[in-house]
């Protein structure tokens, strides 16, 4: 048992460094495995060199093939590194279970405006899971909209295959001082949105439309996407480890770790 006591918003919590809960999803080169934006799926082969021991070439898409961590560089011009923004440690972090609402029933909008079928996570719903867990503001948020128990979805398929975050719900994250936005969706846009990615842009400080890296307001932030939370992470504090490999791309693949936050 390795426990960390720590102090946050005048308040008094622990962790248990020896518990940690990974909300990643394992990624199988020979099996199943996430799919989205009809991406070829994620392989293997072997290294032929002459050699006896196992060696094997990886070839996969960060976004499309598992559980990602990417920067503002997803959405620039200029390459800039996840490994370069995303500093390493641990965060304070709120998990919250929120239910997506239907196109037909919101009254906050995205860009481009959402269509009959859609399903989005509005402002609205992020707010109301927030306020039923008081406490010190967390740096970091993990939303779960899957609730069957069952695993993750692994298969997106078309223009719009999972909820996505209103307008207006990334700009709450904005003003809350999210900096870690974690969720179970393959992506915080509507897959088919022309290029808008307006979420993304709003969550990383960057004017409507803008490609300029030197523009964002929130260079340091980041948003993992295709994440899974299980039922048996129940909603409340936790801190959040990111765990990236050193890659200098916009994205790679993340392992995010939780580890419980218990008041004293």
């Amino acid at each position: 048992m390795t426990v960390m006591r720590f102090e946050a918003g005048n308040r008094r919590f622990w962790a248990d460094f020896s518990k940690p809960l990974s909300i990643a999803i394992p990624l199988d080169f020979r099996g199943s495995q996430p799919s989205c934006f009809d991406a070829p799926p994620a392989t293997s082969r072997p290294l032929f060199a002459g050699g006896s021991c196992n060696c094997e070439v990886l070839t996969l898409a960060p976004h499309c093939n598992g559980t990602h961590t990417e920067c503002v560089g997803h959405v620039t011009d200029e390459r800039v590194a996840i490994a370069e923004r995303l500093k390493g440690g641990v965060s304070l972090a709120l998990v919250i279970t929120v239910d997506p609402a239907t196109a037909v029933d919101l009254t906050e909008d995205s860009d481009p405006p959402p269509v009959e079928g859609d399903r989005l996570v509005t402002a609205a719903a992020l707010g109301a899971a927030f306020a039923r867990h008081p406490g010190p503001a967390p740096a970091a948020l993990v939303v779960r909209t899957l609730r069957n128990g069952e695993g993750p979805l692994l298969a997106y398929r078309g223009p719009s295959p999972a909820p996505y975050l209103t307008r207006q719900a990334a700009a709450w994250l904005v003003e809350r001082g999210i900096e870690h936005l974690v969720l179970d969706l393959p992506s915080a846009d509507r897959a088919a949105d022309g290029g808008r990615l307006t979420a993304h842009r709003t969550f990383f400080g960057l004017p409507p439309g803008s490609r300029k890296a030197r523009e964002s307001m929130r260079p340091d932030s980041s948003i993992t996407e295709l994440a899974y939370i299980a039922a048996e992470i129940k909603d409340g504090f936790y801190l959040l480890d990111l765990q990236i490999p050193p890659f200098l791309t916009d994205a790679a693949p993340s392992r995010p770790l939780l580890y419980s936050a218990q008041p004293e």
